[in-house]
């Protein structure tokens, strides 16, 4: 036991000291490793996170995907990942640090999916990621000798995240940090509800910055065939009956319509405006998609 407990101390050491321990499984190209965080950048946070990376493995590629989540909200950082994640080759490492448990019980994860891994909290941020890429598996990062020592309670992206997804980018496989688990903490799930009535209860999952509703609606559950057959939306007393292609068509017609968003969900607009504010529309808030009658 006590020779186990000397080979961990040492393990930690040389992860802080030299990134070469790992270079035996380094990839043959630089790695890519993406920051989501709500750190802002007018202060130092975003940049520890990087020199904490670098210094483990300086050839990593690091890809700011967003640093202005509002503080704290879990729901928009696990939209904007999955919304950006799949557009990034295999073996790219997501590390996001919305984490309003910091240095509580709160659990430490590596998750594989989709050929890719995330790094970061266990307070629902990869739920969409465990919903929309298929098969994953979620380690418990238990390792404590791959973060850097002393870890700071009020700063985990820096102590534990980025030196796990530096490891990871040199060749460590997540499962030899940790353990298995099947019971990580979950959003609620993005399917809609199927009504009895054909039609579909659905939701506001996200207000992006221009003020378009984002839906948890796709094209699985609401097709072109019943959109052409008439059917309506319906969302804090208002209906919503343009659907359109893109957001300048049939511009001077009604003030709000739908749109089929990059993310591949249906989003509300309004022309040259903001429909969250027409609306007064915030996450969460429910739609009714209503299929027009036979």
């Amino acid at each position: 036991m006590k020779s186990k407990l000397r080979d961990k101390k040492a393990r930690g050491r040389d992860l802080k000291s030299s990134p070469r321990i790992f270079s035996a499984g380094s990839l043959a190209s630089a790695p890519i490793i993406t920051l989501l965080t709500d750190f802002g950048t007018s202060d130092y946070f975003v940049a520890a996170l990087k020199g904490r990376i670098l210094s483990i493995n300086p050839r990593a590629g690091i890809v700011d995907i967003a640093h202005d989540i509002l503080p704290q909200d879990i729901e928009a950082a696990a939209f904007t990942l999955l919304s950006a994640c799949e557009t990034f080759p295999p073996g790219t490492i997501h590390v996001v640090v919305v984490d309003p448990g910091v240095g509580s019980s709160r659990r430490p994860l590596a998750v594989e999916a989709s050929k890719m891994f995330f790094v970061g909290p266990d307070n629902g941020v990869f739920s969409y990621v465990y919903e929309r890429l298929g098969r994953r598996r979620i380690i418990h990062l238990t390792d404590d000798s791959m973060f850097f020592q002393p870890v700071s309670s009020t700063f985990h992206g820096r102590d534990v995240f980025a030196p796990v997804a530096a490891a990871i980018s040199l060749g460590v496989k997540p499962d030899q940090m940790g353990e298995l688990i099947t019971d990580a903490i979950r959003l609620p799930s993005l399917r809609p509800e199927m009504l009895r009535d054909e039609s579909v209860r659905a939701r506001v999952i996200h207000i992006d910055r221009f003020g378009n509703c984002v839906t948890n609606i796709t094209d699985r559950e609401l097709t072109f065939e019943m959109i052409a057959a008439g059917a309506t939306l319906q969302i804090n007393g208002k209906k919503i009956t343009s659907f359109r292609r893109y957001f300048a068509e049939g511009a001077g017609r009604e003030k709000l319509f739908a749109v089929w968003g990059s993310a591949g969900f249906l989003e509300i607009a309004a022309q040259n405006d903001s429909a969250a504010g027409i609306l007064k529309a915030k996450r969460g808030d429910a739609i009714t998609a209503i299929l027009a009658a036979d």
